[in-house]
């Protein structure tokens, strides 16, 4: 069995899992993931994993702590059945949002997740953009962050006519938009949010000509909605025509549907790095799948080939 390659699975995002699994050509590996009535975790694999190079497929999305506590408790599981590889693959890492002290005698959540993942015995982490990059130094084992912008770039090239402009919701998402206006050949408009005074409402500043162009808001995360509402109210007073979103994580807390129901953005873009559920799901949401980026990053990995080539 030495180095076999072996996908496991929580529950909290089982259908991606399975697509991974189908792209690598490989059943999903037996686990049972139960929980008893006081609310404890139970895990037990279910087939022979010793010597084997296993990854466990487990975002760490709402549920947050019980989709965390099912990650630590499967990769437990996996090194004391003595797998000789566990790589925790997070499409979406939760508590990432808090990431450096805001203000005193805060935690810093994101390195505690990494250092609590490292010490339940995970090898190697693997990733899909991390909402604050240096969230990679957090961990004192190798982590492969992957970015969603292929997946999206092809499908607003094929999607979205032209003429448009790629857009910066806000100063801290403008290298992530411009690196997506460099892959569609776009101009980047920038929204500079400012509050002239306490207690007055912000003031939108639109960077860039929008007028009579579509615009296309790219984000990493998008989750009660109110920065991309008032960024879409922002490119509206300026003239832009049809309104896009594209992000990568579709967390989408309350009230973050009903706003975008009610908006005039004409078309929000998300990845299935988070389930979206029935109560989420309206007409204006597009899902796309990042399966098959993920099946050839856990390939590459399990091959010892080069994973940053696939953003080359």
């Amino acid at each position: 069995m030495g180095n076999e390659l072996k996908v496991f699975t929580g529950n909290a995002n089982p259908p991606l899992a399975q697509g991974v699994c189908e792209y690598l050509k490989i059943p999903l590996g037996k686990a049972e993931v139960t929980q008893f009535n006081d609310g404890e975790i139970y895990v037990k694999i279910c087939e022979s994993v010793r010597g084997a190079d296993c990854f466990v497929v487990q975002p760490t999305c709402p549920p947050v702590n019980k989709n965390l506590m099912e990650l630590l408790l499967m990769i437990d599981a996996l090194s004391r059945a003595s797998a000789q590889r566990i790589t925790a693959v997070l499409p979406y890492y939760g508590y990432a949002r808090q990431e450096w002290k805001s203000e005193p005698r805060v935690s810093i959540a994101a390195k505690l997740i990494a250092n609590i993942i490292t010490r339940a015995g995970a090898n190697r982490v693997l990733t899909i953009d991390l909402h604050a990059t240096q969230i990679q130094s957090f961990f004192d084992i190798p982590v492969d962050h992957l970015f969603a912008t292929p997946v999206l770039v092809e499908y607003f090239a094929r999607e979205v006519p032209r003429e448009f402009v790629v857009v910066a919701p806000d100063a801290g998402g403008v290298a992530r938009a411009r690196a997506f206006a460099k892959r569609l050949a776009a101009s980047l408009v920038i929204i500079d949010k400012r509050r002239e005074a306490p207690g007055k409402a912000a003031v939108m500043n639109v960077i860039g000509e929008v007028r009579g162009k579509n615009a296309i808001i790219i984000d990493d995360i998008i989750d009660t909605g109110g920065t991309v509402i008032s960024a879409v109210e922002a490119l509206e007073d300026n003239g832009a025509r049809e309104i896009y979103v594209g992000c990568t994580h579709g967390v989408l807390s309350p009230p973050a549907s009903q706003r975008i129901r009610d908006s005039h953005i004409k078309e929000v873009i998300i990845t299935n790095t988070i389930p979206l559920g029935k109560e989420k799901a309206i007409h204006k949401i597009r899902t796309l799948s990042v399966a098959p980026l993920l099946g050839e990053a856990v390939k590459r990995t399990h091959e010892e080939s080069s994973v940053s080539s696939l953003f080359v």
